[in-house]
């Protein structure tokens, strides 16, 4: 885990670091990881559902000492199709789960992964470090000048419709990586009008993607990387690991370490998982073929 303290306004390399509470600093030159906590009772994986706070505290705490750099929490469910709740159930979900984690680990760098402003602002007002908004802003008008005046980064993915529609969303008239190319500049302008400076690009494998189209987005990763800003890839135990196999999210452990390790060579600085010990091992190998040794 690279994480430094630093002033807010000494923060070296901005396009690879995000400045996060209290002056600390998230560097992403090397990659990193970012542990997933599902608060969702029809969470996609049924490994990760969290049923009680003291399996919220453990698996918290597994995360953080096999290597996660960040938290992610969520209340409200992403997976294809799922059901559609109001924002307060899902601050009753997310929130007291924020302040609990925080309490309990006050050095840890958390994500709320939500796409609705005011759920956001609760979580960075409990002391939550990055906004997570799988919508990149198009379902909640708010978010991007809510993001701005909190002064958090943003992690801005790419998704079409909602979760309950994405799936009809695949047909793109022009070529896959040009239109989220075009989506992220206009995105972009959008976001640092509203004050955000900080932000990490998610390309939303599987979010109005077919699995093939997410394994095109995959292979051509380093177009992205045009854009100079660091990219999140989300590809843990998804449909476009585990359906070409044949398999189930619960068997894709294996699929997922593979992605992951495409994802590093092809400029991935933070990997979404929900398997931390593999993910923090495949990036230390994958690092460690990269980099020349100084022996």
């Amino acid at each position: 885990m690279m994480l430094q303290t630093a002033a807010k306004d000494t923060c070296f390399s901005p396009r690879q670091t995000l400045c996060c509470r209290d002056g600390r600093v998230l560097d992403l030159r090397q990659p990193q990881v970012m542990g997933i906590l599902n608060l969702t009772p029809d969470s996609f994986y049924a490994g990760n559902r969290i049923a009680t706070t003291d399996d919220l505290l453990r698996r918290a705490d597994a995360m953080l000492q096999a290597g996660a750099a960040v938290l992610d929490l969520g209340g409200y469910s992403t997976r294809p199709g799922a059901e559609d709740i109001s924002a307060e159930e899902e601050k009753a979900r997310v929130l007291p789960a924020l302040e609990t984690v925080r309490g309990a680990f006050p050095e840890a760098i958390l994500s709320v992964d939500t796409f609705r402003a005011d759920v956001a602002a609760e979580a960075v007002a409990i002391g939550t470090d990055i906004i997570n908004d799988v919508s990149g802003g198009t379902l909640d008008a708010d978010m991007f000048a809510t993001a701005g005046r909190l002064g958090v980064p943003y992690v801005l993915m790419h998704m079409r419709g909602t979760p309950q529609n994405m799936a009809q969303q695949t047909h793109y008239e022009d070529d896959i990586v040009t239109d989220l190319v075009r989506y992220f500049r206009d995105k972009l302008a959008l976001l640092y009008a509203a004050g955000v400076t900080d932000v990490v690009l998610d390309p939303g494998f599987g979010f109005a993607k077919t699995p093939a189209q997410s394994h095109e987005l995959l292979r051509r990763l380093p177009e992205l990387a045009l854009l100079g800003l660091p990219v999140l890839a989300g590809l843990s135990r998804k449909s476009m690991v585990y359906k070409p196999l044949g398999l189930t999210p619960d068997a894709a452990l294996t699929g997922t370490i593979a992605v992951n390790t495409v994802a590093l060579l092809n400029g991935a600085r933070l990997l979404r998982v929900h398997d931390v010990a593999e993910a923090v091992h495949t990036v230390r190998l994958v690092q460690q073929t990269l980099i020349p040794s100084s022996s």
